[in-house]
């Protein structure tokens, strides 16, 4: 067997003391006991090892472990450390262990089955799989539940084959054999057992097994064998109802294609039907967990056959009405929601022209759908002396009923495609009049009777709120007079605010009705619920943004309410308002627009000066940063429109120019408290992304902050607000002064010229933030400034530094940096971005040159940086990017670039990779390159992936590092 590198020394019981650590409470003797179980996993030690444990009296637990071992040196390494003459051997000490567990435990018999499994598809020359390991486990009672095991796990194995080291053309012929050539043979067996005694019939692992099996057999030859009758008669039995209802699930969705099972439908239609009384009997014995499983049937079954009910409605009605009966039944809200997708799906074809014939005959299922869900929206009845506690101090109960809540509103708004919005509206405003009639004149400050039966319908009349037309004239001018009558209760005045601030665009379009909505809102900051007072924060936010023009003549009166609550909400409903608020300012006149900025922000500039004079504490500062939001709301809110002429100046910025040197003085006696400096870069970036040209003024006086900030500070949110204004003063702007865009592109190459210096003096391990944001800067610099950036001599040390940073094992840095490569790649690739049409075509071919030259110089390190990355040190999430980077070298040198990739692959530490594996990739390179076709060259990238995935399975990091493959150290002399 070949080894990995130097081997360590993994004794027997070395490796059950580590597991016995590993259930106790030490959490540094568990982390390395981890450590040392996953490298006795990966070592060549673990094939006799984990044997012998199985062969051993040891705890079942480390039996279950030596097992699931096995599993994964079956998939990962056999090829690479099993010589091709002792698979046999292997394949025999399988089946003698599975003779061993036959009669369990049970999860230590799958974990063998599984074994066996994977070993049969590697194993090309064995053709009798079926056949040996039926005879070798015997006919031995105790031995049915290992064939059944294995017979249910080789279908999902095979299906999982991309884990295994075979080329696709081998998986496939292994496919065949194991999977189509013996279903014949799979189905007598299963009947065969199924008939051989009542046990049998009734064994949940039979199920199991024919559900598996499904996908491989033509579902016609399952549902015209005996077996269909074992499947239904099952579901009779208690012990196999679970898994003969998830059979039977399974076979109704491999009837999807209606033309095409159009038999088979017919004959499974009635066996289904005829389950129906079931319901009743479920719901009146209470039992809960029979009653899901057959509401699945159903709801599968009307899942599967959606298309045939549309086109032949009366003849599946009883399957919509049964699965209709099925919600009805459900007081427990237990399992209704497996009928949430059929609605959708239904719906779908429902509310398309062809089907109206079947839309108009289910229009009256949609209509009891929606009564049944108004009251399953329902909150429970309180116990007499608990009305505040209504789920009994079980909160997972009470989360678990709101998220049913909005799984319950998608449903309504399907319902409301089908039936109309009208038709629904009119539901809700019938039982909000129902409960009117029978309860108003009974409810008090202090007791409202039976609220849940108008909180319900306040709820639906929220969720159906993107379905209703602004323009809606019949219901809603007769609910909302009511909405702002409801009775004086906590939960009521929640959901009437929910539903006033989701209509607030109706309102915008009927101003007669938003005076009186606008005070329910502001009169509700009054009460003393903290939810309330959220709640009416987030109305009070999309009133003032969806009916902004309207309430311009509250602008006055909403400051004063503004100024008067602020210090009194929690940050997040602070947020809410201040954006309302910034709202209606931002479309009063130009000629007021800095009297009232002025009006709404000085006494938050006030705020913001004196928290800065308290902030000597941890709390006090993070106080100070909150606050920096409420003014970013404003700064990229309020904006002149239409802009200021040439010459003429802008009344918003001439109110932030007086601002600047406040917020960076605060910058300046911050910069060693990251959230702050986070808060007020995030300021200025917004307010150049929302004035653009305008900011004018302000630059020089900002960029100055900013290179003094991150030098300063070395903090990455400096660099944000430098491509915010790269991005915004780029070259291909119009109304952009060319001296502007020059001096913009010097401060961007100032900048960068820090971070190199920054990286060349530290490793980037020790500024991974600021590397994500400064990779993210250039690649702004290479998208906007091109044609002065790529000939720069910043360009190629920018290029150096990305490939030392592949050292990283951070998602983030490593993504951006990766981001940046494949952009400079693209240049040297035979198309450059189109987002640089506007360039001269000689111009691009000269830019084209300059990028292959330095590719071409610096692509072996690039590599090897690569290639180490994807087989050791990456996070899966870079993967993509990283062999796309690959993919387009290729593309670009694809001799040199297949000869690095090659002479790369041998330098891996010795035992971890054999000559054999790598020649076999570099011929499969080798093929596509010569295919002359691109989608043969885009599978290089599915190559590297597969092979790279496979590397890092069995691959252990050695003590003394990576070798050859060590990243080096990035110097710059600038």
């Amino acid at each position: 067997m070949a080894t990995n590198g130097v081997q360590q020394s993994f004794a027997l019981a070395n490796v059950l003391q580590a597991m016995l650590t590993m259930r106790g409470g030490d959490p540094e003797k568990k982390q390395r006991a981890t450590k040392y179980l996953g490298e006795f996993q990966k070592s060549t030690a673990a094939w006799a090892e984990t044997i012998n444990i199985l062969k051993s009296p040891a705890d079942s637990v480390d039996k279950l472990f030596a097992a699931t071992t096995l599993k994964g040196k079956i998939t990962f390494d056999l090829q690479s450390q099993v010589p091709p003459g002792e698979m046999v051997a292997v394949r025999n000490q399988l089946l003698e262990l599975l003779q061993l567990y036959a009669s369990g435990p049970k999860p230590i018999r799958v974990q063998l089955c599984v074994c066996l499994a994977i070993l049969a598809i590697q194993m090309k020359e064995w053709k009798d799989v079926l056949a040996v390991v039926v005879s070798s486990l015997g006919n031995q009672v105790e031995s049915h539940a290992c064939i059944l095991d294995f017979l249910r796990v080789l279908p999902e194995e095979v299906t999982e084959g991309r884990k295994i080291t075979l080329t696709e053309e081998e998986l496939n012929q292994r496919t065949t054999e194991l999977l189509q050539d013996n279903a014949p043979q799979v189905v007598q067996l299963l009947i065969n057992y199924a008939q051989s005694s009542p046990e049998a019939a009734t064994n949940p692992q039979l199920y199991e097994c024919i559900t598996s099996w499904l996908r491989e057999v033509p579902i016609n030859q399952i549902v015209n064998s005996p077996l269909l009758n074992f499947i239904f008669s099952a579901l009779d039995a208690d012990v196999s109802m679970q898994a003969a209802a998830e059979c039977v699930s399974t076979i109704v969705k491999e009837t999807r294609e209606f033309d095409e099972n159009i038999d088979t439908i017919q004959v499974l239609l009635p066996r289904i039907l005829a389950l129906r009384p079931n319901i009743q009997k479920f719901v009146d014995q209470e039992d809960t967990e029979s009653f899901k499983f057959l509401t699945r049937v159903f709801a599968e079954a009307g899942n599967a056959w959606v298309v045939a009910i549309a086109r032949e409605t009366s003849h599946f009605r009883p399957l919509v009405e049964t699965i209709l009966e099925c919600a009805a039944r459900d007081k427990e809200r237990d399992v209704i929601d497996n009928t949430f997708e059929f609605w959708y799906e239904l719906k779908q074809y429902l509310v398309i022209d062809r089907y109206i014939q079947a839309r108009v005959e289910l229009v009256d299922v949609y209509s009891k759908l929606v009564d049944i869900l108004l009251e399953h929206l329902q909150f429970p009845e309180a116990e007499p002396g608990n009305e505040k506690d209504l789920f009994d101090g079980d909160r997972e109960a009470e989360e678990k009923f709101r998220e049913f809540r909005h799984q319950m509103g998608d449903t309504l708004k399907d319902a409301c495609e089908v039936l109309g919005v009208t038709e629904c509206l009119t539901k809700v405003l019938d039982a909000i009049k129902l409960w009117m009639q029978k309860y108003a004149s009974m409810a008090t400050d202090v007791n409202v009777p039976h609220w849940q039966k108008l909180e319900a319908p306040l709820f639906a009349m929220r969720a159906m709120g993107r379905m209703v037309d602004r323009d809606e004239n019949i219901v809603l001018p007769q609910l909302m007079p009511l909405l702002v009558q409801m009775p004086s209760h906590e939960k009521l005045r929640f959901a009437t605010i929910m539903v006033l601030g989701r209509y607030t665009e109706w309102t915008a379009e009927h101003p007669d009705f938003l005076m009186p909505q606008f005070n329910y809102i502001v009169s509700s900051f009054g009460t003393g619920s903290k939810e309330i007072v959220q709640a009416a924060s987030m109305a009070l936010k999309y009133f003032c943004t969806d009916c902004k023009h309207l309430l311009s003549e509250q602008v006055t009166p909403l400051q004063q309410f503004y100024e008067q609550i602020l210090d009194k909400l929690p940050p997040i409903s602070q947020d809410e308002v201040t954006e309302g608020a910034a709202c209606v300012v931002s479309v009063q006149p130009k000629e007021e627009l800095y009297k009232l900025l002025k009006l709404f922000c000085e006494p938050l500039i006030q705020r913001l000066m004196v928290k800065a004079n308290n902030a000597v504490d941890n709390n006090g500062k993070l106080a100070l940063a909150d606050h920096l939001q409420l003014i970013t709301t404003f700064t990229h809110i309020v904006v002149t429109i239409p802009p200021t002429e040439k010459g003429e100046e802008d009344p918003v910025i001439k109110y932030w120019q007086e601002v600047f040197p406040i917020l960076a003085k605060v910058l300046t006696n911050f910069l060693d408290f990251t959230p702050i400096c986070e808060r007020v870069c995030r300021c200025w970036r917004l307010m150049v992304l929302a004035h653009r040209g305008a900011m004018a003024p302000i630059l020089p006086a900002m960029a100055n902050e900013l290179a003094s900030g991150f030098a300063n500070s070395r903090q990455g949110c400096f660099l944000w607000v430098t491509g915010a204004i790269l991005r915004e003063f780029s070259d291909d702007r119009e109304q952009v002064d060319a001296a502007m865009s020059e001096g913009i592109y010097t401060f961007f190459e100032a900048q960068s010229t820090n971070v190199l210096r920054f990286l060349s003096n530290l490793t980037p391990q020790e500024l991974p933030d600021v590397t994500e944001d400064f990779f993210r800067l250039v690649v702004d610099g290479l998208l906007y400034y091109p044609q002065k950036f790529i000939p720069s001599p910043l360009f190629a040390p920018i290029f150096e530094a990305a490939v030392s940073v592949l050292v990283l094992e951070q998602r983030e840095p490593l993504s951006a940096t990766l981001h940046y490569i494949r952009d400079v790649l693209a240049w040297g690739a035979r198309y450059s971005p189109t987002s640089n049409d506007y360039l001269p075509q000689p111009v691009v071919e000269q830019l084209r040159g300059i990028v292959k030259t330095l590719v071409a110089a610096q692509s072996e390190m690039l590599i090897k940086r690569i290639l180490a990355g994807m087989m050791i040190t990456f996070p899966s999430d870079c993967f993509a990017d990283a062999s796309g980077a690959l993919l387009t070298l290729f593309e670009i040198l694809p001799d040199q670039t297949m000869a690095q990739v090659d002479s790369t692959l041998r330098m891996l530490p010795a035992g971890t990779i054999t000559t054999v594996e790598v020649d076999r990739l570099m011929i499969k390179i080798k093929d596509r390159l010569n295919a002359n076709d691109t989608g043969d060259v885009r599978q290089i990238r599915s190559l590297m992936q597969d092979f790279t995935n496979t590397y890092r399975r069995r691959y252990i990091a050695p003590r003394d590092g990576l070798g050859q493959l060590e990243g080096s150290r990035f110097r710059f002399d600038g």
